[in-house]
């Protein structure tokens, strides 16, 4: 009689298709399998993917939420890759002082409302390094203010 298994006998469970039932499961010294938890690294010249920022979005006028409240209105907004902040004009909150928003900090964009939430609280937006209209945009002032919204980042969390 011939052979059926030209190199023999298949190992149970090999060859078997996974999506039928009567398949026996894997067995020896695989571990279950977990979905890891995501951690966010903070990018803080760029907006969040699920932020709601569309491409050539105009922001000018939006209201700025903080975790505790409103700070004030963007007067100004960079859409350049790699440099996206928000110049805030925060009115009397703050002796109408003008601060600096790197895009990462922002959570969310409600287009209909005119609203940006940000993931900062009024506290820590105040405490930042003090806005400088003339290097506002240098590298140097970027990652003075890049850095310390950082180091909020984590206690943030």
């Amino acid at each position: 009689m011939p052979d059926t298994e030209p190199y023999g006998a298949a190992a149970p469970g090999v060859g078997a298709d996974p999506a039928d039932s009567g398949a026996a499961p894997m067995g020896g010294d695989v571990p279950p399998m977990t979905t890891p938890s995501v951690t966010r690294r903070f990018d803080a010249w760029n907006y969040r993917e699920d932020s709601g920022v569309g491409d050539g979005s105009d922001l000018v006028g939006f209201r700025i939420e903080a975790t505790d409240g409103h700070i004030g209105k963007i007067d100004e907004a960079s859409a350049l890759v790699g440099e996206q902040y928000l110049v805030v004009d925060t009115g009397p909150w703050i002796f109408g002082k003008k601060v600096l928003l790197p895009a990462g900090t922002v959570n969310r964009v409600d287009q209909l409302e005119q609203r940006i939430y940000v993931d900062r609280t009024k506290s820590q937006i105040k405490d930042a390094p003090q806005f400088e209209p003339d290097t506002y945009a240098s590298p140097e002032y970027r990652e003075k203010v890049g850095g310390y919204y950082g180091s909020t980042y984590e206690r943030h969390r």
